[in-house]
């Protein structure tokens, strides 16, 4: 994952949220999100089918993904919402679910 590149979305709201978390987004990021993509399977989409499109500017118009998943690294689940584009993945959020 550290070879591939990795863009944010609100990166202040995501900052906030990994503080929260109790990791930090410069050293740990991709460790979370390798560890998030290994444990992620189908079962624990949370999206909208068909999947909802972004009009955030820089991934206006990719599809965006949710995923609640349980990793040992937290110790409640963490939603997770991303979009993939040619130049690589997009966090659009990462923090604990909130369930509604």
């Amino acid at each position: 994952m550290k070879d591939e590149r990795v863009g944010l979305i609100k990166q202040v709201i995501l900052v906030e949220d990994a503080i929260e978390l109790g990791y930090s987004i410069e050293l740990e990021l991709f460790d979370v999100l390798a560890e998030l993509i290994e444990k992620t399977t189908s079962g624990h989409y949370t999206g909208s089918k068909p999947p909802q499109k972004s009009y955030a500017d820089e991934i206006s118009g990719l599809e965006l993904f949710a995923f609640v998943v349980e990793i040992d690294r937290f110790e409640e689940p963490v939603y997770f919402k991303f979009s993939i584009s040619q130049d690589g993945l997009w966090l659009v959020s990462l923090h604990i679910d909130r369930k509604e």
